[in-house]
């Protein structure tokens, strides 16, 4: 009984006692604060690393995949430019390592340590729409992080971060598209252009019973100006897509009607087969024939035979020229309606006002989509340059990074 309560005595006054307890507490949570504030520094700098390695890691692979999608590596070029790319986005880290193990040599805690030895970039190429190339490139690297004392107390001196990224590239493919070519055959067209092709010979009566020769220059003709300019057009087209995946294209030409149209149809043969047949005769009534291009680009079949194929949906043009005016004021009103309506549906309408009086030339600039869409052809090589510029418009291609 003396001993417990002798006992309960000495605890109670322990705990009375205040004079001591700061220093033991102090004793036991300094360094358990020493602690906590080594390992959270750790972990800080842990993360913050890991994420600098995880955006080097993802721009190496975009930067791969852009170069192969672009033509400009080889897949062995891809695969050092990934590497080549961590290494500068980690330059700061990577000099450090390297001068720790030139100091420590054997002793560094990043002997051994070799980026190149732990970066793998792999590559797959694939087929996509056509000849539309796929590259899927997969990079994954490491980077050794030493920790402080404490922190290697409880594991190890160096800590492996890894990081992997991924991105899938294709090779600039022509974007879709469906062409209608509204073409002005009037009579006007088989004028001269200021465009001298050379010289021919003539026979003329001069005296009696006597016939003599002589030469003349001869000039390109406004219809032969219009099968070069188409000509270029569909050297564009048929350059960009030479196997006849993305492009569907139609034509109407008129004069004071309507001629029978050439449908749409994949490539250019048909249509250059058509424009070049072309006889310049008769009279201008431009409405019927601008009708049936933007009704044929508007049809619902026109967007499913491409999803079929090629998988897009097609940006749509129309291209309207005249080198006249329409007869009549009517003809003015409907073209403009079907214009309204071809703008509205989303078309792009270029227009070419070849050598054509005000009155043509407000028509066709109320028909262009914008300002950047109409063209003023005062001779030959404009209206061959305009179509070329069309044509380039129509086939621009660009590098898709998928993800």
């Amino acid at each position: 009984m003396f001993v417990h309560r002798d006992v309960h005595r000495v605890v109670s006054d322990f705990l009375a006692d205040r004079k001591g307890n700061f220093a033991v507490l102090a004793a036991f949570l300094i360094p358990v604060g020493m602690a906590t504030a080594e390992l959270a520094m750790d972990i800080s700098s842990l993360m913050a690393q890991r994420t600098k390695l995880q955006a080097a890691v993802d721009s190496a692979a975009i930067a791969a995949g852009a170069a192969l999608a672009n033509e400009q590596a080889t897949v062995d070029q891809a695969k050092q430019l990934a590497l080549n790319f961590i290494k500068g986005q980690m330059n700061a880290d990577l000099s450090a390592i390297s001068q720790d193990q030139q100091k420590n040599g054997a002793d560094s805690p990043y002997a051994g340590y070799d980026l190149a030895g732990c970066t793998n970039v792999n590559v797959v190429q694939s087929t996509g729409v056509g000849t539309t190339k796929v590259f899927d490139v997969q990079v994954s690297t490491c980077l050794e992080k030493k920790l402080t004392v404490l922190g290697a107390f409880y594991g190890s001196s160096l800590h492996t971060l890894h990081s992997s990224g991924s991105t899938r590239s294709m090779t600039a493919s022509q974007k879709a598209l469906s062409m209608y070519l509204v073409l002005d055959r009037s009579g006007s067209m088989a004028d001269n252009t200021d465009t001298v092709t050379g010289t021919s010979t003539y026979s003329y009566s001069c005296g009696w019973r006597k016939t003599c020769t002589g030469t003349q220059t001869t000039y390109l003709t406004k219809i032969d100006a219009l099968k070069q300019a188409a000509a270029a057009l569909m050297k564009q087209i048929s350059t960009a897509d030479p196997d006849q995946y993305y492009a569907r294209l139609g034509a109407v030409s008129y004069n004071s009607a309507m001629d029978t149209p050439q449908a749409l149809q994949w490539g250019t043969v048909a249509v250059s087969n058509y424009v070049n047949a072309l006889v310049a005769s008769g009279g201008t009534d431009s409405s019927n024939a601008f009708k049936q291009a933007y009704q044929s680009l508007a049809a619902a079949t026109e967007n499913s035979l491409h999803q079929a194929k090629n998988g897009q949906t097609p940006d749509k043009f129309i291209v309207f020229m005249t080198d006249g005016e329409n007869n009549y004021t009517s003809a003015d009103t409907a073209t403009k309606q079907w214009c309204d309506s071809a703008r509205t549906a989303g078309m792009q309408v270029y227009s070419i006002a070849f050598m054509a009086p005000a009155t043509g030339q407000a028509l066709l600039s109320y028909c262009a989509t914008d300002a950047n869409h109409f063209f003023a052809a005062n001779n030959a090589s404009d209206m061959i340059a305009a179509f070329k510029y069309i044509g380039e418009k129509a086939v621009s291609a660009t590098t898709r990074l998928t993800q």
